[in-house]
């Protein structure tokens, strides 16, 4: 063990894209120094197992849909070996070689290992000492959960990670959840030809979302062949034949699922079962209790200074301050946060808007990858009357020039949330094929918090899937 501590005025653990945004501007434009601590990928979670390789194997499946919605194209079907290939390019082979380069291109070391707080800006990564002279960032996100059922975590199931980086297709797949990991998985597992029974433990899929959303998902999966077994859980889990035989790779043999639904006790015998039953804070060994808290999520404030620790050095960005866990969001936490730590480190006051987190209350933007997409921002109708405000909705199916000629079969939802006592949105709703894109005219209005009566005045081209903004606006003038 190193008896001489290693100075920086920035150490982040947790190499993800929150990590790597808040150490590079935390010393952008400056002489400060800053060290990223990762024990696995520089890049994260996002990079080699969610985020990244989940839209490079539902893309494919976009694609092909698309393709045979349009008349005059010869559409077979998807080359699963050509998709996989893809999606190993796109996360690289799991070698981090372009993020450490990038690092240190930006004077940011990488420092491998498991890092641990031992006290005030003090951090120990496998025996080595670090000390942080302003501030240490804690980037290290969450862990998939898997629920304590007898059974489950002996028959050694897919977790997300299996799922995205997935080696061979399971013939017949149970995946548990009904939220957006496991609809995306079930999403690009049917198109990849599995048998997918969904088991869903509430009444609906994305409940976080509009009702209408997970409405179109659930049917549109059943049309893709998923058997969608809404208030159905497993109870029991057997599989005599478990062995970890390395990520994404069939763990054994067949699997027995008891199951308990609305019609009784059921089996259900599939090659592979997916656990996408939510995700834990990753601060077991972290050192929390070294500065006064408990394992678990950290509240921050809009700097995204830790809450219960006192002195402003200690900073939570990411799925860890348990605000917004995306990935988009994670990254604008680190860019508020690494401006906040350069500030505070030069002496400056924190007056700017940048300086401020504001964008994590009701505000978020979030795109589902299912088939078809789901793209939302900041509050659902429930809500915003939940918030107390004063609420006006306007909603239509998407059936414009644009939408029509974009794809035979087109068939698209949206909604508007606005707060009719200062007439401005507040949340906005879109599902339909490649929504996401409709997505971010929806994020500035209601971050910039325009009128509604200025939107008269944003003219969508034509024809183009974005005159459904003109459609929703004749309908409230109606």
């Amino acid at each position: 063990m190193s008896s001489t501590p290693t100075d920086y005025d920035v150490i982040v653990i947790g190499g993800g894209p929150a990590g790597e945004n808040a150490a590079a501007y935390a010393v952008a434009g400056s002489d400060r120094t800053a060290a990223i601590v990762e024990r696995e990928l520089v890049g994260g979670e996002c990079s080699y197992w969610a985020c990244i390789p989940s839209k490079a194997l539902l893309r494919p499946g976009h694609v092909l849909a698309a393709a045979r919605a349009m008349p005059g194209i010869s559409a077979t079907g998807l080359d699963v070996e050509a998709v996989l290939r893809r999606r190993d390019a796109f996360v690289h082979d799991h070698d981090d070689s372009s993020q450490v380069d990038w690092a240190r291109g930006n004077r940011i070391d990488v420092v491998r290992g498991t890092g641990r707080l031992t006290g005030t800006r003090s951090v120990e990564v496998d025996g080595r000492q670090l000390r942080a002279r302003h501030a240490v960032v804690l980037a290290t996100g969450t862990t998939a959960n898997v629920p304590d059922v007898p059974g489950l975590r002996a028959a050694l199931p897919w977790i997300s990670r299996d799922a995205t980086n997935l080696h061979e297709v399971p013939r017949r797949v149970a995946v548990v959840g009904g939220g957006v990991v496991a609809c995306e998985a079930a999403t690009w597992l049917a198109a990849l030809g599995a048998e997918v029974t969904l088991l869903v433990r509430g009444s609906a899929l994305l409940a976080a979302n509009e009702p209408f959303a997970g409405e179109r998902v659930a049917a549109a999966l059943t049309g893709a062949g998923v058997r969608v077994r809404f208030r159905t859980e497993p109870t029991a889990v057997e599989r005599p034949a478990a062995k970890d035989t390395g990520e994404g790779r069939i763990h054994g043999g067949p699997v027995t699922v008891q199951l308990r639904g609305p019609e009784g006790e059921s089996m259900l015998e599939v090659d592979e079962i997916v656990v996408a039953a939510g995700r834990a804070p990753a601060t077991e060994g972290l050192g929390l209790d070294t500065v006064g808290l408990s394992d678990g999520y950290v509240a921050v404030d809009d700097h995204l200074t830790a809450r219960d620790v006192d002195g402003e050095w200690l900073y939570v960005v990411g799925d860890l301050n348990h605000r917004a866990a995306l990935t988009h969001m994670g990254k604008y936490q680190g860019r508020v946060c690494g401006d906040v730590i350069a500030a505070r480190a030069e002496g400056k006051p924190l007056a700017d808007p940048r300086f401020v987190a504001s964008s994590d209350h009701g505000k978020v933007p979030q795109v589902v990858f299912t088939a078809p997409e789901v793209a939302s921002v900041g509050l659902t109708e429930a809500a915003a009357r939940d918030a107390g405000r004063s609420v006006e909705t306007v909603e239509l199916d998407i059936d414009v020039a644009g939408s029509a000629l974009s794809r035979d079969d087109y068939a698209g939802h949206a909604k508007l949330v606005i707060d009719s006592a200062t007439d401005t949105l507040v949340g906005a709703t879109f599902v339909g094929p490649e929504v996401g894109e409709q997505l971010h005219a929806a994020t500035i209005a209601v971050v910039g918090r325009v009128p509604l009566s200025a939107l008269w005045h944003a003219v969508p081209a034509y024809p183009a899937v974005s005159e459904f903004w003109l459609r929703l606006l004749e309908a409230r003038r109606a």
